[in-house]
């Protein structure tokens, strides 16, 4: 009852007209950003993360609620009607709905991937209010080798799910632990990396990182591959659900949440893997097992449910233990730290409104969502038609306005620039840039829980495996490293060759915000 009586006390809170108004201005601007083509939730957060720093926390974090679950429905958008995954656990989406969008049935894609995604958020928020505390609790035991081992375990498991190659997601992962040794080391006062700048003792800004790798570095790499020809936009057309669709989309709206939310809750979780095996599973359970690879509709409800399960379930590691695990939540902690808010085992207890209002938010704007998208399914079809020497500009212009307005420093905008080319450069030879991001934010927090463990050992490294959690913990982080590595051996050695191409061209796409192939030869 404790939980729910806080819930109660975030709907009140959020409940105001002041506050209505900017949950819906963050559920229209996230969806407006997150529909256009090459743009995936984690670079319209990005993107949008500098207009709430001018906002008093409480209203910037229900803004930013509506903006979180409203990336997630335009990038759905994104992928139905132009094949355009902006990230890769919408890859699923696509296969099935642009094939729907295709056929004539654009509209009832649509529908089921907004009342899927209304569904599964519904259910998996309520999840996460009542799994929080309970974690909290759990959390609060744990010692700095503990934390330590959950920061490995992160950095492992987002390195190797994400990207064409573990090895690649690693040194992706490097970039980011260097970015964040820039600054001045906190134990010790001395400055590391600076390079005889000034502005460089206080670290490099996260929102000029994320900003410049998934907006700057993105937008350089999608508008190099893409041609200035008109782009192939599917109709919303066809009549909505169904009695029929409904009947087939039902079960597996619920089998996409009971996959989403547990595995997106993991320490080491994220939606790629229960996007992708929601798809395996109704391939498998379906009656209609013809249509699949010709638009079948449980190929886009299941999907679609398990990406905004995990959705809400990847905040269950990010605000009871201050652990991101995907490239979206890694942005989200950086506005909380942007309010000098740390998440962790303390935080529903210093900041026990907010996280409440954060969390009634995330309901409220998934109701605006649903009651606002489906009718406006044709203007997002017009903003797809944008031309894309204009698009790639605005953002562009957006992104450079949004980073000088943080710290009004002209700095800020060469860093953009410079992390902006090596974004570009990283997606260029297929190194996945949200290890880096979550390399950048969780690094710090890595090391400082590292060099406390090791204090108190007296610098006795059997310290790091002393309690059984840090044991399991590192051997999870083991396996995760070594065992896609594995499993691509064994595939290699069984596959044929056409199977490997496939294979491999799907593995490519993969990638944070790479386009299909269709995409790339317009």
């Amino acid at each position: 009852m404790g939980a729910l009586s806080d819930l109660l006390g975030g709907f009140a809170d959020a409940l105001t007209p002041v506050n209505l108004l900017f949950a819906l201005l963050g559920v229209v601007l996230g969806t407006a950003v997150g529909v256009l083509p090459g743009i995936g939730p984690a670079m319209t957060v990005a993107l949008l993360l500098p207009v709430t720093y001018t906002l008093e926390p409480t209203t910037a974090f229900i803004m930013f609620a509506g903006i979180y679950y409203g990336g997630m429905y335009g990038g759905s958008t994104t992928s139905i009607l132009l094949n355009t995954p902006g990230e890769s656990s919408s890859i699923m989406t696509a296969l099935e709905g642009n094939l729907m969008a295709k056929s004539g049935r654009g509209a009832a894609a649509l529908a089921t991937a907004a009342i899927g995604s209304f569904v599964a958020g519904t259910i998996a928020t309520l999840l996460l209010a009542l799994v929080a505390p309970v974690v909290v609790d759990l959390a609060i035991g744990i010692t700095p080798a503990d934390y330590f081992a959950l920061a490995v375990l992160a950095f492992v498991a987002v390195a190797t799910v994400l990207g064409a190659s573990p090895l690649r997601g690693l040194a992706s992962l490097g970039v980011g632990l260097y970015l964040g040794l820039v600054g001045t080391d906190v134990l010790t006062g001395q400055e590391r990396f600076t390079v005889g700048v000034p502005q460089l003792s206080d670290g490099i800004d996260v929102v000029v990182v994320a900003v410049g790798l998934f907006a700057v570095g993105e937008t350089l790499y999608v508008a190099s591959r893409l041609r200035r020809g008109p782009v192939e936009v599917m109709a919303a057309s066809g009549s909505y659900l169904t009695r029929a669709d409904l009947r087939r989309s039902w079960k597996p709206w619920l089998r996409g949440t009971a996959l989403g939310f547990p595995l997106g809750a993991l320490p080491a979780g994220g939606a790629e893997i229960p996007t992708f095996l929601s798809y395996a599973a109704e391939r498998k359970l379906t009656k209609h097992p013809e249509e699949f690879g010709r638009g079948a509709i449980e190929g886009v409800a299941g999907p679609e449910a398990a990406n905004n399960a995990a959705a809400a379930g990847v905040l269950v590691p990010l605000l009871t233990l201050g652990l991101p695990t995907s490239a979206t939540a890694a942005i989200i902690l950086a506005a909380f730290q942007g309010y000098g808010i740390q998440p962790g085992p303390t935080l529903l207890s210093t900041e026990s409104s907010l996280v409440w209002t954060l969390i009634a938010s995330l309901l409220i704007g998934n109701f605006m969502l649903l009651v606002l998208n489906l009718p406006l399914a044709g203007v997002w079809v017009k903003l797809l038609r944008i031309p894309r020497p204009y698009l790639y500009a605005g953002i562009l212009l957006f992104a450079s306005l949004g980073c000088y307005a943080v710290n009004a420093d002209p700095l800020d905008l060469v860093l953009l620039l410079v992390i902006g080319l090596l974004g570009f450069a990283m997606r260029r030879y297929g190194w996945p840039v949200a290890p880096a991001v979550i390399g950048l934010i969780l690094g710090p927090v890595a090391e400082t829980n590292l060099r406390r463990a090791l204090a108190i050992s007296s610098g006795d490294l059997g310290v790091l495996v002393d309690t059984w959690f840090s044991r399991i913990v590192l051997a999870l982080a083991v396996l995760a490293l070594v065992l896609p590595v594995v499993l691509r051996a064994v595939r290699g050695r069984r596959a044929t060759p056409e199977e490997l191409q496939a294979g491999e061209g799907l593995r490519h796409r993969e990638t944070v915000g790479a386009p299909p192939a269709d995409e790339e030869e317009r």
